[in-house]
């Protein structure tokens, strides 16, 4: 401590008696300037990562995408397997220990009385049928991404059990591995209809909003005269049109396109009033007199100038288009049984009775829920993380 003396007055200021280090120095200097080098993908990275909901909501999306490459292996049974016996049988819970010994994973097998008064069919657990669990084991037969036979499963039921962790529909067929197959077709038609949206809003919004004129005059009426139809009486109207003679791909790729060519109309009327105003500006009018083309200014220069928009629009509108289809197969009109979708399952519930008796029946709206808020939360994220305005 040293003291100063200033119009006679004491001033007191502290000096550091720890040694000089320069690496410290030089290592906060490299920190910096890897921050203010860093690129645009890179900040973006480092800023999602910070929000951790998003990288959840993140983490749950890619198990599920990844899962549907293997949705014959993860299901324990083949999608067509019936079980007669176990017509709407509930959902069997997974036990370890058996009269206080550890046995390892196994469900109790079931005691089945039909009950006259409500014609309920009633399980029970039979505690002493235990049925052990099988990994990695050889089971129901199926044609892997419909090409080659095989019956690898990842978990199996005992040899003469069974396995409905979500019980069973009124075919006597398992909703779990249903689920997991319906999932295949789910999140696929929110891809495809995306990219069809994201195509033609990008498209003809980037054209209304850079050249202007009668393009734009064309592309507003276009788009007021599809916007003025309400969206579901117009995806019924249309659902309706495909003829049922169609295969089930042709079904599939049928929806698909109507979807997408529904919703590009608010991604097009965004792009075309963010190029409205940022075609004025010096940087694009450079690039101009430079001599790019009209397609490099907007894919190059307008474009990322919003990321942010556009990335948020294709994180609502995956689930859109999922909600969509759902919808339409609830309703009969959108993907048709041997197709199999979360929709297609959630046909089951439409009898109340069913519900009230069979409550495991609603289980396929589970992850069309979580889905959706999975979306959500990871849209903000992304969102925020591509905002060039946003600091830090």
């Amino acid at each position: 401590m040293s003291k100063h003396l200033r119009d006679g007055a004491v001033t007191e200021h502290f000096v550091s008696t720890a040694p000089f280090d320069p690496y410290t120095i030089e290592e906060l200097t490299t920190e910096q300037e890897r921050y203010h080098m860093a690129s645009q993908r890179r900040m973006m990275w480092w800023r999602l990562k910070r929000h951790r909901l998003a990288v959840v909501a993140g983490a749950i999306l890619l198990v599920l995408y990844l899962s549907i490459l293997v949705s014959e292996i993860l299901a324990p049974y083949n999608l067509h397997t019936r079980h007669t016996d176990f017509i709407y049988a509930p959902p069997q819970k997974i036990h370890l220990f058996h009269e206080g010994r550890f046995v390892g994973p196994f469900v109790y097998g079931f005691n089945y009385r039909l009950n006259i008064e409500n014609l309920k069919r009633e399980y029970t657990e039979d505690t002493k049928s235990v049925q052990r669990l099988r990994f990695f084991c050889h089971g129901d037969e199926y044609k892997f991404w419909g090409l080659m036979q095989a019956n690898f499963h990842l978990v199996c039921s005992a040899p003469k059990g069974t396995l409905f962790l979500l019980g069973t529909d009124r075919l006597g067929r398992d909703t779990l591995s249903r689920i997991i197959y319906g999932a295949r077709i789910s999140l696929t038609v929110g891809l495809v209809g995306v990219a069809i949206s994201f195509l033609l809003g990008i498209t003809l919004g980037g054209l209304a909003g850079y050249y202007g004129g009668w393009v734009d005059n064309v592309v507003q009426r276009v788009i007021e005269i599809i916007r003025s139809f309400p969206a579901l009486p117009l995806w019924m109207a249309l659902s309706a049109a495909l003829p049922v003679t169609w295969s089930p791909v042709a079904v599939f790729l049928g929806i698909t396109v109507i979807l997408g060519l529904i919703d590009w109309t608010g991604l097009a009327r965004a792009v075309r009033s963010k190029l409205l105003a940022l075609r004025e500006e010096d940087f694009c009018t450079a690039a101009v007199l430079m001599g790019a083309r009209p397609s490099r200014v907007i894919g190059r220069h307008l474009l990322p100038n919003f990321l942010s928009h556009l990335i948020a629009s294709a994180t609502l509108s995956i689930p859109a288009m999922i909600l969509g289809e759902t919808a339409l197969s609830f309703l009969g009109l959108g993907l048709r049984p041997p197709i199999t979708s979360w929709g297609v399952l959630l046909t089951e519930a439409q009898n109340i009775n069913a519900v009230a008796l069979y409550p495991w029946l609603m289980l396929p709206v589970i992850p069309v829920i979580v889905v959706v808020l999975a979306f959500n939360f990871l849209g903000d994220g992304l969102r925020d993380a591509a905002d060039p305005y946003k600091v830090g």
